[in-house]
């Protein structure tokens, strides 16, 4: 195995089929890891700090996964969608907050990937979602109502129905997705 400074060097060397390569090997150090992660999550060249979260991404377990929930809060965007896809793949219901929070940007990428980590997540982020579809703008409730649909929690049913009188073809199309999938879309009855 090699040294972790040696791992640690090419993931920030710039060069990004190593750093890819590396961000795979530091799994295999796992605690070890972490430390040197959340140092360069601190650097103040952002293509580091990206490549911390990726690196992060591929580590299992709550540690990494709080240093990517912090990553959420990052100002630089793409630093933020990379937590996001992080979240994605290591889903976190202690990300969900965050997550809602990064559902706001107008980053309308950020967005859609906060909106999957949370899809991901399923059932225990169903109440966020719900919030969100019920007092937030138009873009947040859309990507609300798109998860609210593929999580197919019966407890968004209402909150669905009420999407249903509104304005928005998009909105409507996620809620009738959403009421489909739980049995509820269509009621039949004879003449």
């Amino acid at each position: 195995m090699e040294d972790l400074a040696e791992v640690i060097a090419e993931l920030i060397c710039g060069d990004e089929e190593r750093a890819e390569r590396a961000a795979v090997a530091l799994s295999r150090y796992e605690e070890q890891a972490l430390e040197a992660l959340r140092s360069l999550l601190a650097s103040p060249d952002s293509e580091t700090r990206w490549w911390a979260v990726r690196a992060l991404a591929e580590i299992p377990g709550k540690p990494a996964r709080r240093l990517l929930i912090q990553a959420l809060q990052e100002a630089n965007n793409s630093v933020r969608q990379c937590a996001a896809l992080g979240l994605y793949h290591q889903p976190d219901p202690e990300a969900s907050e965050a997550l809602v929070a990064a559902m706001h940007s107008e980053d309308s990428l950020l967005a859609r990937l906060a909106a999957n980590a949370l899809i991901a997540i399923g059932a225990p982020a169903t109440q966020k979602l719900l919030e969100v579809l019920n007092s937030s703008p138009q873009a947040a409730r859309l990507e609300a109502a798109r998860a609210l649909a593929l999580i197919a929690d019966q407890r968004a049913i209402p909150s669905l129905f009420q999407v249903l009188d509104g304005e928005s073809a998009l909105l409507e199309y996620w809620a009738n997705k959403g009421l489909e999938r739980m049995g509820v879309g269509m009621v039949f009855f004879i003449p």
